[in-house]
């Protein structure tokens, strides 16, 4: 997958930017514009599918950014529960709440496959994991490396043979 110095250049963030402005056309109408729990509800999960995206970008790690995703990925998932939810009580129709679900759902799959090339080996690690230890740290780690343990990439401690 290609690397992304800006999170506006991702394409599930700018699918799921175009989610959000479908959102907000439908719920600014009829009796889903003055039902505020669930309008509010469904337009805080979507919103928050491009803020954890853009979120976890901008920190650096690749262990916040895939915890991020997945929180990303799981409101993606309430806004198809709120979806469902409007249809039930005719807010919107079948047809229009389907349209909008898939394309959650196709945005939650963008999600997954984006988590998933990560965890491939030669996926290299965000810049976090390039910078230098804290001294204290370092320090550590000798001292550990004294008694056989050394620190892996990965960030676990494994026995060595002294």
């Amino acid at each position: 997958m290609p690397r992304f110095k800006r999170f506006e250049d991702i394409p599930v963030w700018q699918a799921a930017r175009e989610l959000v402005r479908d959102i907000y056309r439908i719920t600014r109408h009829g009796e889903f514009a003055r039902d505020s729990g669930l309008k509010d509800q469904i337009q805080r999960a979507a919103v928050s599918i491009t803020s954890n995206i853009a979120e976890g970008h901008e920190r650096g790690t690749t262990r916040d950014l895939v915890l991020y995703l997945y929180y990303a990925k799981g409101s993606a998932g309430e806004v198809r529960s709120q979806l469902w939810n409007a249809s039930d009580v005719g807010y919107i129709t079948e047809s229009e709440s389907g349209v909008l679900r898939e394309r959650a759902a196709d945005i939650s799959r963008q999600i997954y496959n984006w988590v998933t090339s990560m965890q491939a080996p030669d996926f290299a690690p965000g810049p976090a994991y390039h910078k230098s230890r804290p001294i204290g740290e370092t320090k550590w780690e000798q001292a550990l490396e004294r008694f056989g343990l050394v620190r892996q990439s990965d960030g676990r401690f494994i026995q060595t043979d002294r």
